[in-house]
């Protein structure tokens, strides 16, 4: 597969972004299966997915998630599902895996540590929310196998190296098929800023043959999209990370930040994959 292609992935709505900030968040399985299309006419071969309740709320409901899912591969049948093994604060271990193994999506994401994850003001270093995201070591490894288990490809989420050494390690229990996908995670109050010095280091530890891609929180996520695609990576973006574009303005949907992504991508030489491509490419199960 051509260094070319680029795969752009669009997080639609993750467990902290509401409509009160921008309200083009989706809640209903319709609207993220709109969402969704618009993000593919656009140029992403994957989205990212942590279902709603009606009250906007996240869920770990295994209907409603299914619902979800299966609505944005009737409305667009080739596109990459990606769900969160997340789902949003207070699921128990066994919520947050129990779904993947019921609607066994084509990739799930994967995460490496436990740390804290709140919302912190920017300006004032006010905390807001305070919570601590547990990812065990034995959490790793069967969540891990789970997913491979069930065809599931995992999403390896690494918000510092810490997370990265932590499935190095768990990985020598041979859980993990070929290739190993990363995501390197930016600006999360608990985890770190982004860095491009931190990005080149994280880039270089993954395994051989392993992809990564990466995304950010708020002003920082043009720029780490940027140098991921710059130096051969993926990128995603989308409302879960941002609500905004470059100029401040409330994005009018994940779509339109997948739009700047195929620009920043262009200027790179680099064409968005499509879903089949993005399967080669990172070894994922046509689903």
């Amino acid at each position: 597969m051509s260094e070319k292609k680029v795969i752009i992935c669009a997080a639609l709505a993750g467990a902290g972004t509401f409509r009160n900030q921008n309200p083009a968040v989706p809640h209903t399985p319709e609207e993220f299966a709109e969402e969704s299309a618009k993000c593919y006419e656009a140029g992403a071969a994957m989205v990212h997915v942590h279902a709603r309740s009606d009250d906007g709320m996240p869920t770990h409901d295994i209907d409603r998630i299914r619902a979800t899912h299966d609505a944005i591969k009737e409305r667009c049948p080739n596109l990459i599902v990606n769900l969160s093994s997340a789902v949003g604060m207070g699921a128990t271990k066994e919520q947050r895996i129990d779904q993947i193994v019921a609607v066994k999506p084509a990739m799930a994401s994967l995460n490496t540590n436990t740390m804290n994850f709140g919302i912190v003001d920017r300006n004032s270093g006010q905390v807001m929310i305070d919570y601590v995201f547990e990812n065990t070591f034995t959490m790793l490894s069967e969540f891990g196998k789970s997913m491979e288990e069930n065809g599931v490809k995992p999403e390896i989420e690494c918000y510092d190296m810490g997370g990265l050494d932590n499935t190095v390690l768990i990985g020598k229990q041979g859980m993990f098929s070929d290739p190993m996908n990363f995501n390197f995670v930016w600006g999360v109050a608990g985890g770190q800023h982004f860095r491009p010095e931190t990005f080149v280091a994280m880039m270089n530890a993954i395994p051989e043959g392993a992809n990564f891609t990466t995304c950010a929180v708020g002003t920082e996520q043009i720029p780490a999209i940027t140098l991921s695609c710059m130096m051969g990576g993926h990128m995603r973006v989308g409302l879960e990370d941002s609500i905004r574009v470059p100029n401040g303005e409330l994005a009018k949907g994940s779509y339109e930040q997948v739009e700047i992504a195929v620009q920043i991508a262009s200027t790179f030489g680099r064409e968005p994959a499509t879903p089949d491509e993005a399967r080669e490419i990172m070894g994922i199960k046509q689903k």
